[in-house]
């Protein structure tokens, strides 16, 4: 069978099973089965007849000897034609009743050969009929409309030179056409109903597809966010274990006081990140969104943020010039806020012991803008692995909030975070 037997409708991907056909295969038409196999349309393989084929093509071989039947006692009684003629009648339609097996595997060489037969023979009209059907039914319109033409304007000429003794020629031609007409309908029917229950297989498949990418986007993107915010959050609390760490490691002599008090900010980092990873971590599991909980940061946290930054041994210098800060919007200030904290922490990586100058600005329609600079560091510092992964994530996270972010380095050699967002 070719790919436009039945209809236009794109493969199933390998290996999957059309469900709707694995329990009762024996009801559907092999030509329907074999457009929805994968496996037997690549290897090129003919459909095998199921036990519904079996049953229609016996009763239209059935049909073809009933009319070829009929049409032979009416040879018998007629006088005008001789006794060899009537014999070769019956011949040409024995061969075509015959021929109605092939029908399946040649519809349109078929239905050609049997239209000038159905012409010449009167005992292979039913096989011609059934020929005309199974075009109709396997075949696009264009062949359809071709040799059901060509029949029908046959039908005159045919009763022109076989008139029928009991009917008159003026009823005799409508009515053959109208039959002629009605298979080939008939035959276009069934045609569009097998297109139809392939377009809809097609269809769900392309629904279950398109359903099964948007599931996978959308557990992507929850991935991200949540890495992201992972990373917002626990790249700074860490960085301040790091170096209150480093500083007790470096100077083991420091006074008592000191060392208490380094001691006591790292116990208050770890138990801030635990608490954050915990926090993110239940997010995961009860697949809550992200604002349950405790309170996200917004804003009004940015000083608590420099002044842990500075209890850690940080030089910042922060700017805070907004109008009316209570009426930043939350989403707006929590973006603000992550986007200050990743600058602390990638100067404190990168440019350790020097003054950070953090400025944020705006007011209610001009925007929210966010400014940290660094200078650069003083003497060499080694580099930390995974750099510029949080810049990236910042960048996507202003975009959404419909702002825009840039970094990079300043003409002195120091390196700078500016960002707007908006602010309605």
């Amino acid at each position: 069978m070719k790919g436009d037997d039945v209809g236009q409708a794109s493969p199933l991907p390998v290996g999957e099973t059309p469900a709707l056909f694995t329990g009762r295969r024996w009801f559907f038409p092999s030509a329907l089965l074999h457009e929805l196999d994968p496996d037997a349309a690549r290897a090129g393989r003919r459909p095998r007849r199921t036990a519904r084929d079996w049953v229609v093509d016996f009763s239209c071989f059935l049909l073809a000897v009933v009319v070829g039947a009929t049409a032979m006692e009416a040879l018998a009684d007629n006088p005008h034609v001789p006794d060899g003629l009537a014999v070769a009648d019956q011949v040409i339609g024995a061969l075509a009743c015959a021929a109605v097996w092939l029908r399946r595997r040649w519809p349109l060489g078929l239905a050609v050969a049997l239209t000038p037969i159905s012409l010449l023979s009167d005992t292979s009209g039913g096989a011609g009929l059934i020929a005309l059907f199974t075009l109709a039914v396997h075949r696009p319109f264009r062949y359809v409309a071709w040799v059901g033409g060509v029949n029908v304007a046959l039908v005159p000429l045919y009763y022109w030179v076989r008139p029928d003794a009991d009917v008159p020629y003026l009823v005799s031609v409508p009515f053959a056409v109208l039959l002629t007409l009605a298979i080939v309908g008939w035959g276009m029917f069934v045609r569009a109903k097998r297109q139809l229950m392939v377009s809809l297989r097609d269809r769900a498949r392309r629904a279950e597809t398109e359903a099964r990418l948007r599931a996978e986007q959308a557990q992507r993107l929850a991935r991200e966010a949540i890495a992201r915010e992972m990373h917002d959050v626990l790249a700074h609390r860490l960085t301040l274990l790091s170096v209150h760490a480093g500083a007790l490691e470096f100077r083991p002599d420091a006074p008592p006081a000191e060392t208490a008090r380094a001691a006591g900010v790292i116990r208050e980092s770890a138990h801030e990140a635990l608490q954050d990873l915990r926090e993110i971590i239940g997010v995961l599991r009860a697949g809550e969104p992200d604002d349950t909980g405790r309170p996200q940061p917004t804003l009004a946290a940015l000083d608590t943020l420099v002044a842990e930054s500075r209890e850690a041994g940080m030089k910042v210098s922060l700017d805070h010039r907004v109008e009316n800060p209570a009426a930043v919007p939350s989403s707006v200030g929590r973006t603000a806020y992550r986007i200050t904290q990743e600058g602390l922490t990638n100067a404190r990586k990168h440019a350790p012991g020097t003054e950070v100058t953090v400025t944020v600005t705006g007011a209610p329609g001009t925007g929210l803008s966010v400014l940290v600079r660094n200078p650069p560091p003083e003497g060499e510092v080694p580099p930390v692995p995974g750099s510029g992964q949080g810049l990236i994530g910042l960048t996507e996270r202003a975009t959404l909030a419909g702002g825009r972010l840039e970094h990079g380095p300043t003409p002195r050699g120091g390196f700078e975070v500016r960002a707007w967002l908006p602010w309605g």
